[in-house]
């Protein structure tokens, strides 16, 4: 499948910002499942691509002198190879294991997912484990903030993809699987969910495997990696920070639109 995305985010600010950095993970790599035909952001000044210790391709915005908006775009055409079930990779997945403030996983957590898997540790399992927990915290955006944890999510039983993804790198970890956030976007025809979207990955059998909880797939034929990480302060899209301004108003549009299926040569 090729892949045309739009992606544009916009912040207005009531009072100028004196100085503004932005880091913004929104370029996708080659991967064996995915092959980035043409990308391209458009920023407000040139900036350089580096690599995060993620393997993210990873920009810095810096902004140093006074300003009331700033405007990023990022747009390309990419091919998603849709019979890959997983992504084998040389590095070490056991980074991985950790606990991070966002995923750490409670008493409840780590019960729900010994219920979900018991013994097992294997993908059956973990896609047990996907259902519960898209069963147990139901989709509902403005539940949550971006500052909540898998357990505060598993708790109130409502949240967003991000929320979803936490509460399954929570389980997955207190079982021992190493498992990650993934950022990126998602072919959809629903307007309840955004194409910008979030999943988790784990590593099982020497591949890292995707669970989606949002929308129940453990087969990623439908979505386009970004960025990865421990959670989603490591692998969000855009993330800032800035010195005055007062309020601020972000307006963010996501286009992602299949153009034509691909033949393997």
């Amino acid at each position: 499948m090729r892949l045309s995305i739009r992606h544009n985010t916009s912040y207005h600010y009531d009072d100028q910002v004196r100085a503004s950095i932005q880091y913004l993970r929104l370029t996708p790599h080659d991967s064996t499942r995915q092959q980035i035909l043409d990308w391209q952001l458009d920023l407000p000044r040139p900036v350089r691509a580096q690599r995060d210790p993620y393997g993210n391709i990873l920009h810095v915005l810096t902004l140093d002198e006074p300003h009331e908006s700033i405007v990023i775009g990022a747009q390309g055409l990419v091919d998603i190879d849709e019979s890959s079930d997983a992504e084998h990779e040389s590095q070490s997945a056991l980074p991985f294991l950790r606990f991070t403030r966002l995923t750490e996983a409670d008493a409840a957590l780590r019960e729900f997912a010994w219920k979900q898997c018991a013994q097992r540790r294997d993908r059956n399992a973990l896609i047990d484990l996907m259902h519960g927990l898209n069963d147990h915290i139901r989709y509902q955006p403005g539940a949550t903030a971006v500052e909540t944890s898998a357990a505060e999510a598993f708790a109130g039983r409502q949240g967003v993809c991000q929320d979803h993804a936490h509460a399954f790198l929570a389980c997955a970890r207190s079982l021992s699987i190493p498992a990650r956030y993934v950022s990126g976007y998602l072919v959809t025809d629903s307007q309840d969910h955004l194409a910008s979207h979030a999943w988790a990955e784990a590593w099982l059998d020497g591949a890292w495997y995707s669970f989606d909880v949002t929308n129940c797939l453990a087969r990623p034929e439908r979505h386009l990696k970004l960025a990865i990480g421990l959670d989603y302060l490591d692998a969000c899209p855009v993330r800032g920070m800035r010195r005055g301004g007062g309020s601020e108003r972000m307006m963010a549009r996501v286009d992602v639109e299949p153009l034509i299926q691909v033949q393997a040569q």
